[in-house]
């Protein structure tokens, strides 16, 4: 189907148009520009901000959903839910199995994106690949991991995980500092995979020596690994000396303080700092309790919590995200969004063709109020989420 919104401010990370007409035709954008340019069906959009989709790259479930499931439906129903905050891509996260590696969660996992890879339309978020975070992590810098969960690194265990991923591991978090932990480091990256260091128990030079191997990301940054300190720097010294390395920030504002928040983005620029979510099964809900790995979740104050006031990810959604890093970070919103869409897409290694509004690419959208609260979400040409005030505009897309 081929439709034009028209009037819209048009925001991604390199371009902030205050009006301009965005023309989708079917999965791809065909044109943008600033001009009263038209094609196909013609709608309204002159109230409202339009971004790319946001693309997280950690996140466990939400809306009720698991990821780490050996249900494929519900990977499915957690792709459709996600749609509602504004996701239009996410990696599908796979953490530990007691004394194992998650061979049958990463099966499962691939067969979901196999699955919605042959659907002829969308009827929710792309899934772009999975993300391992686990099980060769620290024992000190577990988290809300239990110690079951944990492995030593190990060459042939490395082969297993890529088989049982089916080509389709993109991302895997691990401890860099743990023996044999250099040798599936290289082993990863000659198979395409993006090394991220977390859960880390590393110094300042073991962290630049993982760099130097070629890790390229850093899982949720302050959290799980070694502070800064003046005169032991720590891990994220390393990663803001490397131009290279991408690092997470949950944008919740409890995982790191505000003004840290703040500080990180000055410490990496909006270039390198990429936005997740970190969220539970729990996220998108305002409280109850909840299960993780047999252990209690609870929502507290806006925060997922285990029985010890462990934090276990997080409740947060990307529409939320967004806001919090305006609030918070001192940035504009086209630094915002850039955190959101073309950072994770360039980590992901999808961004030839997600994380811009550029012709040629996905037709993957967010369609925000001027207040920034979500209306409406497109995944690859399809409107998969709308709100009542938008239903009706785009109710002959959907015919």
């Amino acid at each position: 189907m081929r439709f034009t919104l028209r009037g819209p401010r048009l925001v991604d990370a390199t371009t902030d148009i205050a009006v301009g007409d965005i023309t989708i035709d079917n999965a791809r954008i065909e044109t943008i520009d600033d001009s009263q340019h038209n094609a196909g069906q013609v709608i309204d959009a002159s109230d409202v901000v339009i971004m790319p989709g946001f693309i997280d790259v950690h996140t466990h479930g939400g809306g009720g959903f698991n990821l780490h499931t050996t249900d494929a439906e519900e990977i499915h129903s957690y792709l459709r839910w996600t749609a509602s905050t504004g996701v239009t891509s996410c990696l599908i996260a796979v953490v530990g199995v007691a004394n194992a590696i998650p061979s049958e969660q990463l099966h499962t996992a691939a067969q979901a994106i196999e699955q919605a890879k042959r659907l002829e339309r969308p009827v929710g978020a792309e899934p772009l690949g999975i993300h391992l975070e686990g099980p060769y992590i620290n024992v000190a810098r577990r988290g809300a991991h239990p110690p079951s969960w944990l492995r030593i690194p190990n060459e042939s265990e490395t082969e297993e995980v890529l088989a049982a991923a089916g080509g389709y591991l993109r991302l895997i978090t691990l401890a860099p500092e743990l023996p044999g932990a250099a040798t599936m480091i290289r082993r990863l990256i000659e198979a395409g995979v993006t090394v991220s260091m977390g859960h880390t128990d590393m110094d300042y030079e073991q962290a630049l020596e993982a760099i130097q191997l070629g890790a390229t990301h850093m899982t949720h940054c302050f959290n799980a690994m070694r502070p800064l300190h003046h005169r032991h720097p720590g891990p994220l010294a390393a990663v803001s000396e490397s131009p290279q390395v991408y690092g997470e920030l949950i944008g919740d504002g409890v995982h790191v303080h505000p003004a840290l928040m703040h500080i990180l983005v000055k410490f990496l620029g909006p270039e390198r700092t990429i936005i997740i979510t970190d969220a539970q099964g729990c996220a998108g809900m305002h409280g109850g309790t909840f299960e993780f790995a047999g252990q209690r979740v609870h929502i507290v104050d806006g925060a997922a919590r285990l029985d010890d006031e462990t934090l276990a990810g997080s409740v947060l959604t990307m529409d939320l995200a967004l806001r919090n890093m305006l609030k918070f970070a001192g940035v504009s919103l086209s630094e915002a969004v850039r955190m959101q869409t073309l950072n994770p897409a360039e980590s992901a290694k999808v961004a030839d063709r997600k994380g811009r509004l550029q012709a040629g690419y996905d037709a993957d959208l967010v369609i925000m109020d001027r207040d920034l609260n979500l209306q409406a979400t497109i995944c690859r040409g399809v409107v998969t989420f709308t709100t009542d005030q938008w239903r009706e505009r785009v109710a002959s897309l959907t015919v």
